[in-house]
């Protein structure tokens, strides 16, 4: 019985290794997104999103990935920790590190490990540290809502400014593209001296 439960969690560790954490997700991302990002890494096993339920719809998101191999979970988390790496819509660049056991909602308890738990009385000597630690959290969970507040604000106005810069580049082009089909690219150019290359290839002056 024993030998099976170790084996068991074996199997659980290897799940483990060839799985990667990724945070920083935008709230676009889809299981299939991720997919269709990692599937160039190799085969995605599996997406599972890790579920916030204490922030906003709109805050960044996580995920296990599972791989199908440990090495390319590590290439995975190689290159998205050394390159800039987008994933559906906002600017936010993934982050990438390796999973462990405590990140997934349905792992196994080690076998041979014993957890106690106990209620602390005031005159505890533990219970001044305890009463730290929980002050402590409370204190990091605000500052962090404050943080990805800010972040998603100034992401939203920097995605909004990309939209508009490449809505003006394609009525640039768009522009560029009808002057080449009426003639007026070619009629300007014998006014100017300049010449056009001709229609088998892209329409530059010289």
């Amino acid at each position: 019985m024993e030998s099976g439960k170790q084996n068991e969690y074996a199997a659980f560790e290897e799940k483990v290794r060839r799985t990667v954490y990724l945070d920083n997700l935008s709230p676009n991302v889809t299981e299939s997104v991720v997919r269709t990002a990692l599937d160039q890494y190799g085969t995605v096993k599996s997406v599972e999103f890790i579920p916030n339920y204490l922030e906003p719809r709109n805050m960044p998101q996580c995920a296990l990935v599972e791989m199908e191999k440990e090495k390319q979970a590590i290439v995975v988390i190689s290159t998205l920790s050394e390159f800039p790496f987008m994933m559906s819509g906002m600017p936010r660049p993934v982050r990438a590190r390796a999973a462990v056991a405590e990140m997934f909602g349905d792992r196994l308890r080690k076998p041979g490990r014993q957890i106690r738990i106990r209620w602390l009385d005031t005159a505890d000597p533990d219970f001044e540290v305890a009463s730290k630690l929980k002050q402590l959290v409370k204190r990091h969970a605000t500052e962090t809502a404050v943080m990805l507040k800010h972040q998603l604000e100034k992401e939203e106005k920097l995605a909004k400014q990309q939209g508009e810069t490449l809505k003006a580049n394609y009525k640039k082009y768009e522009m560029i593209d009808s002057l080449m089909a009426d003639g007026a690219a070619r009629r300007l150019a014998r006014c100017y001296n300049l010449r056009v290359s001709d229609d088998s290839g892209p329409s530059t002056f010289h």
